[in-house]
């Protein structure tokens, strides 16, 4: 070849092959949770297929044991850390809607007073 045509031929990319998630030894169970939680999110979600790097018959079993896990409360359905830490706000949203409550009250007793 000229080198004039091997100046549009790209180079060979060399990759290094990445090792299956699942090992062929591994057991699909609800009961291995070191396994099963590598494929939830923070959130408790369950991570999809594309992420995983799961063939599609693994990938349904993952989530039949997820599912099975969450159902014996091996796992919880969601992981609301968050929601915790965000305690003292909901405590003021509780303490103004006691008061909406209470000025309710109070207007409907003054109009059942005045019929």
């Amino acid at each position: 070849m000229d080198k004039s045509k091997r100046l549009f031929l790209k180079p060979k990319r060399s990759f290094r092959r990445r090792l299956p998630p699942i090992q062929s030894g591994d057991r699909i169970d609800y009961k291995n949770m070191s396994l099963i939680s590598r494929f939830i999110s923070e959130q408790g979600k369950i991570l999809s297929r594309r992420v995983n790097r799961l063939t599609l018959k693994q990938q349904r079993l993952i989530t039949i044991a997820i599912k099975q896990a969450r159902i014996l409360s091996s796992l919880p359905f969601l992981n609301n850390e968050k929601q915790f830490e965000k305690g003292e706000s909901t405590a003021r949203t509780t303490t103004t809607g006691l008061k909406t409550k209470k000025k309710t009250r109070v207007i409907l007793q003054l109009n059942s007073n005045l019929n």
